[in-house]
């Protein structure tokens, strides 16, 4: 801070501009040219004249002569003899009187006077005891020494108005105010602050460009954005011009402040002018992209920062890694951490923090568990958002028996309690994978914790009880859902439906009864489409109606498993009608592709039921092409993807590849491209003439 550097030289006052950092700490002196928010400090010469500042150089001449310089007497007719200079052995008692008659033995003894304030008591009587050590002669600079080296605001506001008293002359009273202000800043106190601005103007005493800086600055140290915008609106009423230190500083208090137009009004213009820009204030425009989702924005500003030659810090690259995780971007998160760690910098808890968030939301599974891992060894504690983070980043991928282990060591930390979305992420690990005792035991212990279940884990236990084909506890679960005065939404009636899929026909009756009561439309649909209604025609429509008043979030869901359910009843033809309406309504997209090179179908986003019926579908447009004397291209191929299910042993390239050897097709699994099954155009002709038959049975 520049009225740190004030003192931060021995001998006198030079000019500084003053520094607008949210921290407190000493900055370097700046070469630029000095402006109107400029501040005075120490250096080993003397104070310049300034309009703005105070001029102590006369102050100076009247308390001491200069050591240095020697000058001959005058002359008595008047004239001056030539100045001349002597040397002084510095080891000489001579040299020893000399240093004692300088500003330096002065200052040293203004600062103990400064320490000893900051410790007495905050009364007049114990003030004047601890200043009566520095005599009558005391001048402005003095006063400005002593008030710029102290930290208790107490004692400060005793020392201000002895100050005012004993000096008759002054060159700006505001200098003395200003200097106190920034005791008020040292101990983030913006209230005594404020009360003591108040007084300036009742004494009569015009504010400056420093005086608003100031306050600015122990706005922002305070955490207080609002109020830091607040006194800069007032400068001009007190006509006051900001120069470009204050407007960067702005930037970051207008972000805080939550008035983001305003803040990137002036970053542009921050650009255009060249002004100097501090990491806290990156810091903040990075983190306004991010919440914004801008996240280009995010990278555009850190590129910037480094082409001005603004050297990011770990709070810059904190910031950088939470906006890439909120992005779901982790392999940029990576890049950043991977640049962090080159820099020399040691990653703190944050850092971990926003590294874990960023691989738990992107379903980075393994990166997120080296990360807890890391933090367990170096000792630093999780909270329960990151212990949630991680056991949401386990059901999602099918970690269970990881999950088992975080929940464990979260009970063992002490410091932090399961809640109800902790519960919530078991309950949906152990469902998913079908170990029903195990999800009822975390349903008790979460009873036992005083939480009520709410939708999402009646959901994940209705699937449970679906996937063990204990149809009735799905029944029993759903009248749950009812006592607790729960409203089914669109995903637990998917989860219904998907229920139904697992379950024997017998007992099908029983699912579709809380299908029905649920939402009655989906209920009409089933009917029809496994025949207990009639009405042929009714079907599409009723099916068009249902997709057209559901959230666009279950709307593939709910296909994929109207066509299950249909390939399990072999209904072949009803699940070819249900995937033609969900590519009609655009649920489905890009299934088939065609270049002059290679004809593709792309299975990765369907179900079981629905990928088969898919190669069903196209196989016969492949026949049917055929059948036209259309030329095929020179290579075919199905993309499966290359996982297996997260819940299950097989993934869908296992069972497509099955399902392929059971038709003697051509297509093998491509070396080069994981989840690709690949032919020829001979290869599928032949096999295509081979096999003109009826319409194929799925198995």
């Amino acid at each position: 801070m520049a009225y740190h550097h004030l003192c931060s030289s021995p001998s006198s006052l030079l000019r500084d501009r003053h520094s607008l950092s949210v921290s407190p700490k000493p900055k370097s002196l700046r070469t630029n040219p000095p402006t109107s928010l400029n501040l005075v400090s120490l250096s080993k010469t003397s104070i310049k004249a300034s309009s703005s500042h105070v001029s102590l150089e006369d102050l100076m001449s009247q308390e001491t002569e200069t050591p240095r310089k020697l000058t001959n007497s005058q002359y008595p007719d008047g004239k001056t003899a030539s100045k001349s200079y002597a040397w002084v052995n510095p080891r000489s008692p001579r040299a020893s009187r000399l240093r004692q008659l300088t500003y330096d033995s002065r200052y040293s003894s203004l600062l103990k006077v400064a320490e000893s304030l900051d410790s007495c008591n905050p009364n007049e009587k114990d003030v004047l005891a601890v200043l009566s050590s520095l005599g009558d002669d005391v001048s402005e600079q003095d006063a400005v020494v002593v008030l710029n080296n102290m930290s208790n605001p107490n004692t400060a506001l005793l020392v201000l108005d002895h100050f005012r008293k004993i000096l008759t002359k002054t060159s700006r009273e505001v200098i003395l105010y200003n200097v106190t202000l920034k005791v008020f800043r040292k101990s983030k106190d913006l209230d005594g602050a404020e009360k003591l601005f108040d007084e300036m103007l009742q004494r009569g005493v015009k504010p400056d460009n420093v005086t608003f800086s100031t306050l600015i600055s122990c706005s922002r140290v305070c955490g207080l954005p609002s109020k830091a915008v607040e006194w800069f609106e007032k400068m001009p009423a007190y006509e006051c011009d900001p120069d470009d230190v204050t407007y960067s500083a702005m930037i970051d208090a207008y972000g805080r402040a939550g008035n983001v137009d305003m803040a990137f009004t002036l970053y542009d213009r921050a650009r255009t002018e060249k002004w100097r820009i501090d990491p806290v204030t990156f810091s903040t425009l990075i983190k306004i992209y991010g919440v914004s989702g801008n996240y280009d924005g995010c990278l555009n500003v850190y590129e910037e920062m480094k082409a001005l030659g603004v050297k990011p810090n770990v709070v810059i690259y904190n910031t950088l890694l939470d906006a890439m995780g909120r992005a779901k971007r982790p392999w940029q998160a990576k890049s950043i951490y991977k640049e962090m760690l080159s820099n020399g910098f040691s990653p703190n808890w944050a850092t971990h923090a926003a590294l874990l968030r960023a691989y738990g939301r992107a379903r980075y599974g393994e990166d997120a568990l080296n990360v807890y891992k890391e933090m367990k060894d170096k000792g630093l504690e999780l909270t329960v958002v990151l212990y949630n983070t991680l056991l949401a980043m386990c059901a999602d991928v099918g970690f269970a028996d990881e999950a088992a282990e975080i929940f464990e060591d979260m009970k063992n930390s002490g410091a932090c309690k399961p809640d109800s979305w902790t519960f919530s992420s078991l309950i949906t690990i152990y469902s998913c994978s079908g170990k029903v005792s195990e999800a009822e035991g975390i349903l008790n212990m979460m009873l036992e914790a005083g939480f009520e279940p709410n939708i999402f884990v009646l959901t994940s236990l209705i699937q449970c009880y679906g996937k063990a084909q204990r149809t009735n506890d799905v029944v029993r679960m759903f009248n749950r859902v009812y006592e607790l005065g729960i409203t089914p939404d669109d995903r637990f009636c998917g989860c219904l439906l998907n229920v139904m899929t697992h379950t024997p026909r017998e007992e099908l009756g029983k699912v579709m009864d809380c299908i029905e009561k649920a939402k009655p439309e989906l209920g009409r649909v089933v009917k029809l489409l496994i025949g207990e209604q009639n009405g042929e025609g009714n079907f599409k429509n009723e099916a068009s109606e249902l997709f057209n008043h559901i959230s666009s979030d279950v709307k593939k869901p709910y296909c994929n498993c109207l066509i299950d359910l249909c390939v399990n009843l072999d209904l072949l033809e009803r699940a070819c009608d249900i995937l033609e309406l969900g590519l009609s309504l655009e649920i489905y997209a890009g299934i088939q592709s065609r270049s002059p090179t290679q004809w593709s179908l792309n299975l990765k986003s369907l179900s079981l039921g629905a990928a088969l019926t898919a190669l069903h579908v196209w196989i016969n447009d492949l026949t049917k092409v055929q059948e036209s004397g259309e030329e095929l291209p020179p290579l075919l191929g199905i993309n499966t993807g290359h996982g297996k299910h997260k819940y299950s042993e097989k993934g869908l390239a296992t069972v497509i590849e099955s399902h392929l050897k059971e038709l003697d097709a051509p297509f093998h699994e491509a070396s080069d491209k994981a989840g690709w099954f690949l032919t020829t155009k001979v290869a599928a002709e032949s096999w295509l003439e081979s096999r003109r038959s009826p319409d194929l049975v799925v198995a």
